[in-house]
């Protein structure tokens, strides 16, 4: 019982911090004391899971803001069209061009990222890189890492 306890305390734990909540409030949540909460985050396969929440969180919130976008350009191009104030079609016209920037903008940022990774990959692997980042063959040793 007390196993169930603690890894529901996590769980909460976990949670509080990958919302946003500060320690003190995390920790009440979860109702685990402040020490225990810093002797968990120094911890680093607690906060990767902290960080991987969290990550898993803003993926969401990006997918729903990208199902929500078709439908917010068709009322931004609807009120384009059809405004009879031109300040609302010339809003409407700015958030257009403004998001459409930004998203093409991010676009082509993701694209170059992704060719500078392969391009990255093949120059490490072709330079005969183990999957560790270090020379294939070479050995990690205190007394070869100490002329470095």
């Amino acid at each position: 019982m007390a196993q169930g306890r603690k890894k529901k305390a996590e769980a909460a734990l976990v949670l509080a911090l990958a919302c946003g909540a500060s320690q003190e409030s995390a920790a009440q949540k979860a109702g685990v004391s402040l020490r225990t909460l810093y002797r968990r985050l120094a911890e680093p396969a607690f906060a990767a899971q902290v960080q991987q929440a969290r990550a898993e969180m803003v993926r969401r919130t990006a997918g729903l803001f990208t199902a929500a976008g078709i439908g917010s350009l068709k009322t931004f191009t609807s009120l384009q069209e059809s405004a009879t104030s031109e300040a609302v079609r010339l809003g409407a016209a700015r958030a257009i061009i403004e998001l459409g920037c930004k998203l093409r903008e991010n676009l082509e940022l993701a694209d170059r990222l992704a060719a500078l990774e392969t391009r990255l990959e093949s120059v490490l692997s072709g330079a005969g890189f183990a999957a560790h980042g270090h020379p294939a063959g070479s050995v990690d040793t205190p007394a070869a890492d100490a002329g470095n």
